[in-house]
């Protein structure tokens, strides 16, 4: 996984800082596309990465499913939450940890 773009990730992600647990919950819940059931199932795929990109596709809330799940989960994350594997999420959460450090350090 690139760092760049995970750093980018984490960054996009700082949006929803301040948004709380409950709220983030309630907007993947009731708005995320896995949240509707499939007529057809879920969809076939090679790999992990590919299964969380046709499954998660076109959700409008894959930002709020992310940090919720980063949030709530940190390193043990499991499954495809905003369209990333657990893998992806694991290598993510150092660079949301550091965005966070960055932040407090130059608020002082």
């Amino acid at each position: 996984m690139d760092d760049l773009w995970l750093i980018g990730v984490a960054w996009r992600l700082d949006r929803l800082r301040w948004v709380p647990t409950d709220v983030l919950t309630k907007i993947v819940t009731s708005d995320g596309a896995c949240m509707i059931p499939a007529e057809s199932g879920p969809p076939d795929a090679n790999d992990d990465r590919e299964f969380a990109k046709l499954l998660c596709g076109g959700c409008p809330v894959q930002d709020e499913c992310l940090e919720l799940e980063l949030r709530t989960a940190g390193v043990d994350t499991v499954g495809v939450w905003g369209a990333m594997t657990d893998d992806d999420r694991r290598a993510l959460y150092p660079h949301r940890l550091r965005r966070g450090e960055r932040i407090e350090r130059g608020a002082r």
